[in-house]
């Protein structure tokens, strides 16, 4: 058994871990809140988004001549998995990661290609520990992301798609839930998902009922600048969602951590006042045994 000297100083050791683990759940919390704001506001302008282009593309009379709506038979995949620079934060980097990788063995099995671009230091690690070489990285801003950083994954992501090195750019990130949940999500960027380029009776029937748009310019030029924003806005959404979900992860794994370290204690200290029992029972002992030699 362990000594009371050496429980102690494990008790000290367990305490100030706690206040380590309680201060970061307190960090995690407040910016959590503006996180979760962030994303809130970010989702409407996104859908919004979403559905200008989709708009816009059924009233083009053909967009076959836009680079990043160019279909063709699906070789090469880009996968970009969205993780966190720092850990502490439960399974929100192992969850993407798994995903990220079940997806490559999805697709190696059906004999297609898969290339890499890593964001967040976590993600860029593993993958590298994995011998896997990345078509590109981005790191040192997961936790707060900025519409310039999503800029320039989707300008990689972009021109990855428009010069024919892959043809389809696939995000895994976790889409924000609660502080308590978070859901991993795939999503498709490029190119653009068909069902939304396609109008059916009901929506043919939606339209007549708005009305005809006199779009200027040609709803093809229009769309041909929209589509670049459209990616951007797609990739930092899914960056806010990410952002917010970390944060979520280690508040939690970091107020579980907290609540452990209190058990615990309540163990050590337990088992130290036991030891000192034991102790204070063997002194006792002692002094009747030495007493009882005395008066023999």
């Amino acid at each position: 058994m362990a000594s009371t000297q050496d429980i102690r100083r494990r008790i000290k050791s367990v305490r100030n871990t706690r206040k380590i683990t309680k201060a970061m759940e307190l960090v995690a919390g407040a910016r959590l809140r503006r996180a979760q704001s962030r994303i809130e506001a970010m989702r409407p302008y996104a859908d919004r988004m979403l559905e200008l282009i989709a708009g816009t593309a059924r009233a083009s009379a053909s967009v076959r001549g836009l680079p990043l709506l160019q279909r063709r038979e699906v070789q090469t995949v880009a996968i970009v998995p969205l993780t966190g620079d720092r850990g502490l934060a439960g399974p929100f980097n192992a969850q993407v990661l798994r995903e990220a990788l079940r997806l490559q063995r999805q697709l190696r099995d059906e004999g297609k290609t898969v290339v890499w671009v890593g964001v967040g230091k976590k993600g860029i690690s593993a993958l590298r520990f994995r011998r896997y070489e990345l078509a590109g990285q981005y790191q040192g801003f997961t936790d707060k992301p900025t519409y310039g950083d999503a800029q320039a994954i989707s300008h990689k992501a972009a021109e990855l798609f428009t010069e024919g090195t892959v043809d389809q750019v696939v995000v895994v990130y976790n889409q924000f839930v609660s502080p308590l949940v978070q859901r991993v999500t795939t999503q498709d960027v490029l190119p653009l998902p068909e069902h939304l380029l396609e109008t059916d009776e009901a929506e043919r029937a939606e339209d007549t009922l708005r009305g005809d748009f006199i779009f200027e310019p040609e709803p093809e030029e229009i769309l041909e600048r929209l589509l670049p924003v459209y990616v951007e806005t797609q990739l930092y959404r899914a960056l806010l969602e990410s952002a917010a979900s970390e944060l979520g992860a280690r508040m939690t794994a970091m107020r579980n951590a907290s609540k452990n370290a209190g058990e615990l204690i309540d163990r050590l200290t337990l088992s130290m006042n036991r030891a000192r029992q034991a102790e204070i029972t063997q002194e006792i002992l002692e002094v009747v045994a030495g007493a009882d030699a005395l008066e023999a």
